[in-house]
């Protein structure tokens, strides 16, 4: 259980313990979460969905913590950020007023592999879920239309690269690196790195090696 009101997420896990088949700890702080996840394995992440770095550590248990289903906790409900938590690896979206019986439901469902979603919000978050389907599917048209080299630039600033540094990783001259930049900014229809770069992410573009 990680939530920054450390009274809330005591007493929350002092109930789920409370079953007979349920162990629960909480902390206050992603770093804290990630300590804790590395020192013993758990099932379910409990995250509320307010907390400032509560996508980084969905991504974190994503690439490090494949078998652990989180579960996120939510003051009111938001398609937007449903669909986000979602697609960025959760398997559930509870109110945080629920009752224990309801969130107990969804804890036990999530380790058969189920994903819940209030009734409520399921219309919004299918619509929030197809919209982003359609532009990912734009965005990846867009970077098809780059050259081969034009995409090893694109990677290349994924990875943080300056001119300079991509024109000594690919071995052209910074003058070519240039070209190509300004070559990928048009034919991604946007008019920075950073617009490009987070174009090239939502596309699914992995960074240079």
């Amino acid at each position: 259980m990680v939530d920054e009101h450390r009274i809330f997420a005591e007493s929350l896990a002092t109930a789920l313990t409370a079953e007979t088949d349920v162990e629960a700890a909480a902390v206050g702080t992603v770093p804290a979460a990630v300590h804790q996840l590395e020192r013993a394995g758990y099932d379910v992440l409990l995250l509320d969905v307010d907390m400032a770095e509560s996508q980084t550590l969905l991504t974190l248990v994503r690439e490090r913590h494949g078998e652990l289903r989180p579960v996120m906790l939510a003051t009111y409900d938001d398609p937007r950020r449903a669909a986000q938590s979602l697609t960025a690896g959760a398997n559930a979206w509870v109110a945080k007023d629920s009752s224990l019986a309801r969130l107990l439901v969804v804890v036990r469902g999530v380790l058969r592999e189920e994903t819940h979603v209030p009734p409520a919000l399921l219309t919004g978050v299918l619509r929030e879920l197809t919209h982003d389907r359609r532009n990912r599917t734009e965005h990846q048209r867009l970077v098809a239309s780059l050259t081969p080299r034009e995409l090893e630039v694109l990677r290349c600033m994924l990875s943080g690269l300056g001119r300079k540094a991509v024109a000594e990783r690919l071995y052209l001259s910074p003058h070519t690196v240039r070209t190509h930049m300004q070559n990928v900014l048009g034919k991604l229809g946007v008019h920075s790195t950073l617009a490009a770069v987070a174009l090239a992410r939502r596309a699914g573009v992995p960074p240079a090696d």
